[in-house]
């Protein structure tokens, strides 16, 4: 589940990480009223939708401004080959991080925090000298370090999927300034927090998916035009890549699970019709685990 930026810097600020005075703000006039509360000669506002590049498109609700003397990329995930959570961090910041590691990979910086073991200060020196920081501004370092240990925090308490900050900023006033805030989490996590789950904005996901999720359903949408359903994740993934080496590409992902009834079959197909892109469906259920026969009654 993702959640809007003003959201990420709200837990951000409850974690201890220095963000800009902001304010989700709803009519021109609201926005107004917040200016000339911050009384500063700078403030932005931003179109708050899950999607990045607001800038390149023209959407970049309030806050202050600030005085960039530096930008930097971080952000912390789990690493799926070692399975640990892992900072990642880069001098070059408020660029697209797939860009960087694409054109300049020497410029990404990983570091991997053991679990069992938890964040360490070594953890956040090995970054922070890395990123050059003791060359940059070394009043930061320390504060550096903090931070890092409280976003590694907010990434375990909250069952965050991604924790992202681009820019981080470094101000002329030597301060450390989280300018843009992404936190993902991790779906099977939300159980547990009643706060995170008030932060869904339904109007963001796609409606098929929300669908699938009342009906009890794994759905994800994709971009081709073969609908499947398959009963396993495993089967599921071998079955789209059946689909791909027909040469057709699959238009999404549904699970309907080992204990599939009649009825979430039947929602699993209304929702595979409903998607406009579906020109075939292709149906793989493993017929061991879920009950295909007919049922006869009783006379």
């Amino acid at each position: 589940m993702n959640v809007h930026e003003f959201q990420a810097k709200s837990l951000f600020a409850q974690f201890g990480v220095p963000v800009p005075r902001g304010r989700e703000v709803k009519t021109p006039q609201e926005a107004e009223t917040w200016a000339a509360e911050l009384n500063s000669p700078v403030f932005v506002v931003k179109a708050q939708i899950h999607a990045g590049g607001r800038g390149k498109a023209g959407g970049v609700k309030i806050e202050e401004g600030a005085n960039i003397a530096k930008e930097l990329y971080l952000s912390i995930l789990v690493d799926r080959d070692t399975g640990w959570p892992t900072f990642i961090a880069s001098t070059e910041g408020g660029m697209e991080i797939e860009v960087v590691a694409e054109k300049t990979p020497e410029k990404i910086i990983k570091e991997a925090i053991d679990p069992a073991v938890g964040f360490q200060g070594h953890n956040g020196r090995n970054v922070a000298f890395a990123l050059g920081l003791q060359n940059i501004e070394p009043a930061v370092l320390n504060p550096f370090v903090q931070m890092l240990g409280n976003l590694y925090r907010l990434f375990m308490e909250k069952h965050a999927a991604l924790v992202e900050i681009n820019p981080l900023i470094i101000t002329k006033e030597k301060t450390l300034v989280a300018l843009d805030g992404k936190v993902s989490f991790d779906d099977n996590g939300l159980f547990k927090h009643e706060d995170v789950q008030k932060m869904r904005d339904l109007n963001e996901e796609d409606p098929l998916e929300i669908e699938a999720g009342e009906n009890n359903l794994n759905y994800i949408k994709l971009d081709g035009n073969i609908g499947c359903m398959v009963n396993g994740a495993g089967l599921a993934m071998a079955t789209m890549d059946v689909i791909k080496m027909a040469g057709s590409e699959p238009a999404n992902f549904l699970d309907v699970g080992g204990g599939a009834t009649k009825e979430t079959v039947a929602a699993g197909f209304r929702i595979l019709l409903k998607d406009p892109n579906v020109k075939g469906i292709f149906i793989n259920i493993f017929g061991g685990i879920v009950r295909c026969g007919k049922r006869r009654k009783r006379l």
